[in-house]
Formats: C-alpha cells, structure tokens, sequence
C-alpha cells in the first residue's frame, strides 16, 4: 500500500513538475506590473538556484538586485553605454535607454565568474572547471530562478543587449576581470498576457547516437 501511494506521489509530482516547465513563459518587463515577489517570496525564487550543477561547488555564479533606490543609476549606466557606442544618440534615444532601468518591479542582474583568482589557494583545484561549465552552471541557476517564480505566480523575463559588456555597468556593479554580467531578470505580476508560444517537438532536438 505504501509503494502504490509513494508512487502515484511522484506521479503527480512529475505531472505538477512538467506542467510549470511547459506552462512557463517569457514576459518582457513592460507586460509586468505591481506587485513584485516580497522579500519572503523573493528568498524562495533566488534561493532554488541553490540547485543547480555546480562542478566542485565553486558557486561561479550571483545574482545582484537593484532596488528602487538603485535604478536612476542603473539608468545612467545604460545612456552612458549607448553613447560610448553611439556617440551621435539622440537625446530621446539616451531617455530611452534610461527608461529601461524602471520597468519592472523586481530587477536582477545574473552575474557569473569566469576564472578564479590565481592568488587564491584553492585556485588551482578549481582551475579545471572551464568558463563554459560555470555559464551552464549559471544558466541552470536562472533557469531555476524563473521556474519558481513562474510557480509562485510571477510573470518573468531575461533581458540581455550590447550594455551589460560596458564598462559604465561593470563598474556600477562592481564586477571584477573575472566576471561577466549574463542576463537581467525583470519579475513582476503579469498585466497583459500573450498567447503562448509553439513548443518545438522533441524529434527537433533529440536523436539516437548512430541511427
């Protein structure tokens, strides 16, 4: 009796499980409103990222939140990148980029660690763990992220562009040589829903070794 009820659990929990994967959907932050996850909710959504992979637990990975009080000079950052790249910008285009900064009610910035320290002690145990295993690492952490808030009932999205490799974003978050910024991620209460998009089939991205 025990084995049937633990396993009609898991079968409900695998159903559960898959129906917040495939019911997960991007939504950009000007689909996003008030309220955004509280400081109890938002413990939970950052910290199911504790999850993922992690080759030798090198935790390569953070995530940077920026609050209201942080956002006009997440702004600044942004026109300041646009005009390193465009010197000829516009002032609307530069009001633009600020603008971006405000749009969501909980903003993130997913943060991953490329190499370590050499001066460190435990540098050249974690030397063999290349930069692409510590962005898969990263990218299954955000993964996570989204899934949970998409479960608790937040709309989420990831954002990226030519400003998080400025050199006015990096110094307004402080990262070091070693760090590359990957990703925003706006969450917020979803205002304006959009249908969902096609799933591609399985067959598109599966094949068998030698067949």
């Amino acid at each position: 009796m025990s084995h049937t009820v633990a396993a009609h659990t898991i079968s409900e929990l695998a159903e559960l499980v898959s129906q917040i994967i495939h019911t997960r959907q991007t939504v950009l932050p000007r689909r996003l409103g008030d309220p955004g996850p509280s400081g109890e909710q938002l413990a939970a959504i950052v910290g199911a990222a504790a999850a993922a992979p992690d080759h030798q637990q090198l935790l390569p990975w953070r995530f940077v939140q920026v609050p209201a009080s942080a956002r006009a000079a997440l702004g600044q950052a942004f026109a300041l990148a646009l005009q390193q790249r465009d010197a000829a910008a516009t002032p609307e285009q530069l009001a633009q980029a600020r603008e971006k900064a405000a749009r969501a009610p909980l903003l993130l910035l997913a943060v991953v660690r490329l190499h370590d320290d050499k001066a460190d002690a435990e540098a050249i145990y974690s030397a063999d763990v290349p930069p692409h295993e510590r962005i898969v690492s990263a990218g299954c952490a955000i993964q996570n992220v989204l899934l949970m808030a998409h479960a608790m009932g937040f709309g989420a999205a990831l954002t990226s562009g030519k400003a998080l490799q400025s050199e006015p974003l990096r110094t307004l978050f402080g990262l070091s040589a070693n760090e590359q910024a990957l990703a925003f991620i706006s969450m917020g209460t979803v205002v304006r829903t959009k249908p969902p998009r096609v799933r591609p089939e399985t067959a598109q991205f599966l094949t068998v070794l030698g067949y």
